[in-house]
């Protein structure tokens, strides 16, 4: 299994000219904790995360340190400090240099690289452009997925399915649902949207039966507003 059989291929990005406070206010409604940043190519150039948001002049967080480490830190560290406090645009408060993989990298190197780097996601690209994202979450449900895994599954067949059915969904005004949820394995789709009511619940199972090829369809999908316990 490779990057691009779990990836989430629509993906919120932002520019490096967007505001802090934008920024802020699209990971509260998105409920996301960080955002690629992409120049006007769709190349990426840094991610925004919470963190890069925590320590803020607005809410009072400015990184405060002992008496004696300021004394030692740098003026050019503590100049970065305030621009990354006090400044109101993506490109000063973004971290640069970020790691990212290729759709045909393994989800077993991207599990590592998340974890070796304690990171919670990593962009996709292609010759340098942004073309997916691949979170904790998305390895998290394929892992449920391949426990039980058997030796005669397609990973072509099965993205073909996939393909088909997101192009499906994607088609229907009443379907609103992350390519990140949907996942085919060895010709069974699982499901792991939400959804608003049992018509719609059952209609994305109808959507997935009627694929060809699809073996079976395996529900794990959660009404909005259900409470998760444990």
């Amino acid at each position: 299994m490779h990057a691009i059989d779990v990836m989430t291929n629509e993906v919120i990005s932002v520019d490096e000219n967007a505001t802090v406070s934008a920024v802020a206010r699209l990971l509260a409604e998105r409920g996301i904790s960080a955002v690629p940043v992409v120049d006007k190519d769709n190349r990426v150039i840094g991610m925004v995360s919470e963190g890069d948001l925590l320590h803020r002049a607005e809410t009072g967080t400015e990184r405060r340190r002992a008496w004696w480490l300021d004394m030692i830190a740098s003026s050019n560290q503590l100049a970065g400090d305030y621009i990354k406090s006090h400044s109101g645009k993506v490109k000063d408060v973004m971290t640069r240099n970020i790691l990212s993989v290729t759709a045909t990298t393994p989800v077993a190197d991207i599990a590592l690289l998340l974890e070796t780097n304690r990171i919670k996601r990593v962009p996709v690209v292609r010759d340098g452009k942004l073309v997916g994202i691949v979170s904790r979450a998305n390895l998290v449900q394929a892992l449920a997925m391949t426990i039980n895994r058997s030796p005669s599954g397609g990973e072509a067949d099965d993205r073909a399915i996939r393909e088909k059915l997101l192009a499906e969904l994607k088609a229907q005004k009443w379907a609103e649902v992350s390519p990140a949820n949907v996942i085919v394995k060895d010709g069974i789709v699982h499901l792991w949207s939400s959804y608003l009511s049992e018509r719609e619940k059952r209609a994305l199972v109808v959507a997935a039966e009627n694929i060809p090829g699809v073996r079976r369809v395996e529900d794990h999908m959660r009404r909005v507003g259900a409470t998760l316990l444990g």
